[in-house]
């Protein structure tokens, strides 16, 4: 989908709900609207909760031709100030943020609000869901990888270090204790 005759592109962007997921989306979300992009940067409801407690309300006021949205991410309300079990969070939102995202995204393409039609979706590679969100949207997803380079060899080698029997490393192992014997 071509955004129409001067009409500028407009990408969601939509980040695992980590740290250091956020700051790396957020990152890019700025180059691509400083890149002439309409930019919809979507949190959940809880990171957008404590993003105004702690920055004030003008820190989601967004900027001409950036706004922020959010979707829920399927846990139960929890303590204001704590940090969300990462496994609890990965299985709900791999579970339950899909029909929420195409909501969000039908909802910013039936906008009348001078908003452009949504061009492309950029996701956290943690939330895969969003690319058949895009598809049946009929846009282009772009899955980015959050981590640095240095984590991803990581990641990336992880399988072929066990296989060779490097990791895990038998002598820390059992330097603290935990090798069977």
């Amino acid at each position: 989908m071509d955004p129409a005759a001067g009409e500028k592109p407009h990408a969601v962007c939509l980040p695992f709900p980590a740290q250091g997921h956020i700051t790396p989306m957020m990152k890019l979300a700025k180059v691509l609207h400083c890149r002439g992009f309409h930019v919809t940067f979507v949190s959940t409801e809880y990171n957008h909760r404590r993003l105004v407690r702690s920055r004030g309300p003008s820190a989601a006021a967004g900027l001409p031709g950036f706004v922020f949205a959010t979707i829920p991410d399927g846990l139960p309300s929890s303590d204001a100030d704590a940090t969300q079990d990462p496994a609890s969070l990965s299985y709900s939102t791999m579970t339950t943020c899909l029909p929420h995202f195409k909501n969000l995204l039908a909802g910013l393409n039936g906008s009348a609000s001078g908003v452009p039609p949504v061009t492309c979706v950029v996701a956290d590679g943690l939330m895969s869901f969003a690319v058949d969100a895009a598809r049946e949207l009929g846009v282009p997803c772009a899955l980015f990888w959050t981590a640095s380079a240095c984590g991803y060899m990581g990641y990336r080698n992880f399988r072929p270090l066990i296989d060779r029997g490097i990791i895990p490393l038998k002598a820390l192992l059992c330097i603290f204790g935990f090798a069977r014997s």
